[in-house]
């Protein structure tokens, strides 16, 4: 998951500069496409509806869709730079020979992404705690403080809804898979013959100590 403050390294968020200029509603179909393309969903699978009052892309200002776009920017740079940190940690496990007898449960959220940045989204998420909405005139004088030791940037509700394509609503609605429904990576090549192989059935994050007590023959203490 990537969770806040969205801060990063000098260099990172720069990689990411314009490739989220289309806007939330084109990256949803983007994602969607690459989803099919991995076999994650069912070919037919179709975006759900759209939230209410949450404006498309091409009803935003060119301030809004300026900052809209840095955030995500910011999400995308600190995202890779967590990813890389984890990675550091399995070349580390593959130099020690541990790498294949190690079990990685690798869940990636723990709630869909969240909707708390409101419509305009914020430089400084504590504001919002405070009913203190960033106005975009006044942020876009401080857009390039995103993602620094400043900020504390959480993006636009739009940028929610997209990230959890196909899904409908975001974090804090648990009546929807938008809400509560997140991917989950496991890698344990000694114990799991299979590679690449995907489910879809629903795991739980109480499934996690079961299992592994079970994969390391170690007998599950009763906590109850």
């Amino acid at each position: 998951m990537t969770p806040r403050p969205s801060r990063w390294k000098r260099g990172v968020q720069e990689k990411y500069r314009g490739r989220f200029d289309h806007g939330w509603d084109r990256q949803r179909e983007v994602t969607l496409e690459r989803q099919k393309e991995l076999g994650v969903v069912p070919p037919e699978t179709e975006l759900a509806p759209w939230a209410e009052d949450v404006p498309h892309w091409d009803e935003l200002t060119r301030n809004q869709r300026r900052l809209s776009a840095r955030f995500m920017e910011t999400f995308a740079g600190f995202t890779e730079h967590a990813d890389v940190q984890v990675g550091r940690f399995v070349d580390a496990l593959e130099e020690l020979g541990e790498l294949d007898d190690t079990l990685f449960l690798y869940i990636l959220g723990d709630n869909g992404a969240s909707g708390e940045g409101g419509l305009e989204g914020t430089i400084v998420e504590h504001r919002l705690g405070h009913g203190v909405v960033d106005d975009p005139d006044e942020m876009i004088d401080h857009i390039d403080e995103i993602g620094g030791p400043l900020s504390y940037p959480i993006a636009p509700a739009g940028w929610a809804l997209a990230l959890n394509t196909p899904y409908q609503w975001t974090k804090q609605v648990a009546s929807h898979f938008g809400g509560t429904r997140d991917g989950m990576i496991l890698h344990w090549p000694r114990g799991v013959s299979e590679r690449g192989g995907l489910r879809h059935q629903f795991s739980h994050v109480i499934d996690v100590l079961p299992t592994t007590s079970r994969s390391t023959a170690r007998p599950t203490t009763r906590l109850w």
